[in-house]
């Protein structure tokens, strides 16, 4: 089961707030999901805050593998995770590539 961070709609009609989560990608939108990772709020005034992530569960899922839809993904943009889970990615990648070549320089020279 591959684990999504989506939006969970909560609120009124015409007056939605929704929760940022982490769920199955089979479950239904509002239905069981694994953990609360924070609040949107699409109406919120200007003074207001209109989202509120706890950035340490966010990126303890993104670790995980957890693959966000392209909402949460924008809101994770504006908070400025999702660029740094990007470029936490990029330099592992890098490291990996480099290990990977030093290894084989190494064999090449014993052998």
């Amino acid at each position: 089961m591959q684990v999504k961070l989506r939006l969970q709609r909560f609120g009124n009609k015409k007056r939605p707030y929704y929760r940022i989560v982490a769920a199955g990608s089979e479950k239904r939108r509002d239905g069981q999901f694994l953990d609360i990772l924070g609040i949107y709020h699409p109406l919120a005034k200007e003074h207001e805050e209109s989202y509120r992530i706890n950035r340490e569960k966010v990126e303890m899922w993104l670790n995980r593998g957890a693959k966000p839809t392209e909402t949460v993904r924008s809101l994770l943009s504006k908070a400025g995770i999702w660029q740094q889970y990007q470029e936490e990615k990029e330099r592992i990648k890098r490291e990996k590539k480099l290990r990977e070549k030093s290894k084989e320089k190494n064999k090449v020279e014993q052998g």
